[in-house]
């Protein structure tokens, strides 16, 4: 811990109203929070990438998040790093109760099961409401949120009992989307929302995740639209002046050289 130790003191050297950095000092919970975020989605880009060492240098940083937040809680005087570290131990201890107690699970689906039965007990100790959907983060991304919010309502039986039913209602979303092509913008925006709501819930039957699978989708739409170019750049001619047909063709080139179907 002592690596832990000298970095708590170097942060509470950077928030001295006196003789800190004056970008540190003014901070505060609301200013750091998108670079919270930032951080985690940066880890997840170099597990992404399999990049190891950006992956330690990442975590690093989003460790640096953890220790901000705490440090601006204890001058606040709601909880310290100490008081954070042993929430999660406690946490941890309670949740597995198949590791630290007598409870018994058989496979990582029981655990699943198991873990979120007690988080359902813990919001209800906290006195929250009723709902399946307490809980379910409004600042999460958009296609975590709807999978999450998904999966609570699958979990007290409000689900389609397979696939199947999933994907009729994205074509049935889809022809609504068609229909409101010409009507108001509040109209067509509901109804894309709807459509994407959808593809979520489907993806959720298909086992993937919808957040990883788009991402992965912009990295071969950009990695393709890159050879697209490069093909018209190498020739001399402007991107901005083929053709439709041409840019096709151009696509189906770079497809076929990446591999995809």
């Amino acid at each position: 811990m002592q690596a832990v130790d000298r970095l708590l003191q170097i942060m509470e050297r950077l928030r001295d109203p006196r003789q800190g950095c004056p970008w540190d000092v003014e901070q505060d919970f609301y200013s750091i929070a998108p670079h919270t975020v930032e951080e985690a989605y940066e880890v997840a880009d170099a597990i992404e990438r399999r990049d190891m060492e950006a992956l330690r240098d990442e975590l690093g940083d989003l460790l640096l998040q953890v220790i901000f937040h705490a440090r601006m809680g204890e001058e606040d005087g709601y909880f310290d790093f100490q008081s954070v570290a042993e929430t999660l131990e406690a946490k941890l201890i309670r949740r597995h109760p198949h590791v630290f107690g007598t409870s018994q699970v058989a496979e990582a689906e029981s655990v699943t099961h198991h873990w979120e039965a007690i988080k359902e007990q813990e919001r209800r100790h906290r006195g929250g409401g009723h709902s399946a959907l307490d809980g379910v983060a409004t600042a999460l991304p958009a296609l975590v949120r709807a999978s999450k919010l998904q999966r609570r309502a699958a979990r007290v039986g409000f689900d389609w009992p397979d696939h199947r039913g999933a994907a009729a209602k994205v074509r049935e979303e889809l022809q609504e989307v068609e229909a409101e092509v010409h009507g108001p913008a509040e109209r067509r925006e509901a109804e894309v929302g709807d459509l994407l709501f959808a593809v979520v819930n489907l993806a959720r039957h298909l086992d993937v995740d919808p957040e990883t699978a788009l991402r992965r989708a912009g990295q071969r739409f950009e990695g393709r639209f890159r050879g697209v170019e490069a093909e018209f750049e190498a020739r001399g001619e402007p991107l901005g002046e083929q053709s439709i047909d041409a840019l096709e063709a151009a696509w189906q080139r770079a497809k076929r050289r990446a591999g995809g179907a």
